[in-house]
């Protein structure tokens, strides 16, 4: 098979493995590539809270007997959800966490990621973002493994955005390490500290915690946005950009008041 004939499976897998179906029955393992083919993109659920060393289940919360932290313009349960418990954040306790979770290799986090950008310049100085990658599958791992590793060479801002691009715009998925490798050359990275640093503990640590915040997050789709650990949205069901990027407000005000 030439490498040309990968296209197809590769995009089909890219549009499926973003989401926007329904989230498959809890599975004994994170689902394979064939699963995200297929739309079944939902983590494995945490291990019971008797395990010993192991966290407390994560449930998604539909509905709050407490005061809403949104305007009557959101609802609980169908703009957003809460999590119980509320997960931990990284972030100094003073600041309010906004974790977009996202795979290189989604079109909608591509497409979501402008929007983002804008959000960025002009939100709140009591808001922390974080992003988190997807780790759900063997190409998600590589792409997670490829933003870690930007990130530990302090080149984030010049490789994020061309990483992107590269994959949707110039249709290379960056699916191997050799290829990621030749990609970071463009930038100054030299093939032996690109892969030092790919293979590093530091970069695999991080991988570790990217697939526990998942599995808390109770990701079942991407772009998820968290906000302080607590509650989770995406764009489905905010309605839209504008609608997604007023509620974060409202709940990244009402964590921020509450501090």
């Amino acid at each position: 098979m030439q490498p040309k004939s990968l296209l197809p499976v590769l995009a089909a897998l890219v549009l499926a493995s973003c989401g926007g179906g329904q989230p498959a029955p809890r599975s004994a393992a994170p689902p394979a590539p064939a699963d995200i083919a297929a739309g079944n993109t939902e983590p494995e659920e945490a291990p019971p809270a008797d395990e010993p060393g192991k966290p407390a289940p994560v449930t998604a919360v539909a509905s709050d007997a407490g005061v809403s932290p949104t305007s009557a313009r959101f609802q609980l349960g169908k703009h957003y959800t809460r999590l119980s418990p509320t997960q931990p954040t990284s972030s100094s306790p003073d600041k309010v966490e906004v974790t977009e979770v996202f795979w290189y290799g989604c079109p909608h986090c591509f497409a979501f990621d402008p929007y983002l950008k804008a959000w960025l310049a002009k939100k709140p100085e009591y808001v922390s973002f974080q992003r988190v990658p997807v780790v759900w599958s063997e190409l998600a791992k590589i792409h997670a493994r490829a933003f870690y590793c930007e990130e530990a060479l302090g080149k984030t801002a010049e490789i994020h955005d061309a990483l992107f691009r590269e994959i949707h715009d110039n249709k290379d998925p960056l699916d191997s390490e050799d290829k990621l490798q030749a990609f970071f050359g463009k930038f100054g990275v030299d093939a032996a500290t690109f892969k030092t640093t790919f293979d590093s503990f530091s970069v695999h640590a991080k991988l570790e915690r990217a697939d526990e915040l998942n599995r808390r997050y109770r990701v079942a789709r991407v772009p998820t946005i968290v906000v302080n650990g607590k509650y989770t949205t995406d764009l489905d069901m905010a309605g839209g950009y504008d609608e997604l990027f007023a509620l974060i407000g409202e709940l990244a005000a009402s964590e921020h008041a509450g501090k």
